[in-house]
């Protein structure tokens, strides 16, 4: 049995108290926090972040609009979470921030190590399915969504890498944990409203333009056959090339190169704006 990964509850005074469970991943550890906002990231370079202070802005506003009085104490947090990174000593980490509804002042803590999208996903491009389910609260991430999302993702077949959200009147949303992309006859579309603000997302928004041009408005099922390259992206994950959307070629098939140009961009990216934790 493999050792479980590192789990803290940082307390008001800055101490981290040990939790009252023990877990080996991030996806057990979500079933025994407390129901409240959380985020999801990656470190680069072992204990650096991308865009953090937006995952901990996104956080509050995710508080705020379900009713948790939240102001976090950025320097505690972050001295918090070098401390486990270093602790656990994996190369990289995945890490998880969840902050509790009825404790604000308490923050719970949980990292793994940082496994990569499999390599031959991101070589040939994932395999998604489309879903009728909808986010209820979509700018809100909150550990309500996790629990509604699960049976979804148990369902999906082993050769699915994920599952695209169609909402009642057939336009694509989101993925279950992603932002979905898709060209259409040169231009790239997104949704604009209605899906999380993911922070891997507002990275493609700054740089897709450098690209082709952007449209925020989400492709409708009926559009799905006319896709040229799709594409998801994740803070965990980066840019993910799609080249079957249920059980259709996009495109040709094959991972295009507006898809690779922007898995460069990003990529250059990240390397420019990863800052210390």
């Amino acid at each position: 049995m493999p050792e479980p990964i590192p789990t803290a509850i940082l307390l008001p005074d800055g101490s981290l108290a040990p939790t009252p469970y023990a877990a080996h991943s991030l996806a057990e550890v979500a079933e025994h926090e407390p129901q409240g906002v959380y985020t999801v990231a990656r470190t680069f370079q072992h204990d650096r972040a991308l865009l953090l202070d937006a995952h901990l802005d996104r956080m509050e506003k995710s508080a705020r609009l379900v009713g948790i009085p939240l102001k976090l104490n950025r320097p505690q947090l972050r001295a918090a979470l070098r401390t486990l990174i270093h602790r656990a000593g994996y190369p990289e980490s995945r890490f998880r921030i969840t902050v509790p509804r009825d404790v604000p002042e308490q923050v719970y803590l949980a990292l793994e190590p940082l496994r990569p999208v499999p390599e031959h996903v991101m070589q040939e491009g994932a395999h998604v399915i489309t879903v009728p389910l909808v986010r209820p609260n979509p700018v809100a991430k909150t550990t309500d969504w996790v629990k509604k999302r699960r049976p979804a993702y148990e369902q999906l077949p082993s050769d699915v890498y994920e599952g695209i959200l169609l909402d009642a009147k057939g336009y694509v949303r989101e993925g279950l944990s992603s932002n979905f992309y898709g060209v259409l006859e040169g231009t790239l579309h997104t949704a604009g409203e209605g899906v999380l603000e993911g922070i891997t997302r507002m990275a493609v928004l700054e740089l897709a333009p450098q690209v082709l041009p952007l449209e925020m408005t989400p492709v409708h099922k009926s559009d799905l056959p006319r896709l040229s390259e799709a594409m998801l992206t994740s803070s965990s994950r980066g840019v993910v090339p799609i080249t079957r959307i249920d059980g259709q070629p996009v495109g040709d098939g094959r991972v295009g190169p507006i898809t690779r140009r922007l898995q460069q961009l990003y990529d250059a990216w990240t390397e420019a704006h990863a800052e210390p934790i």
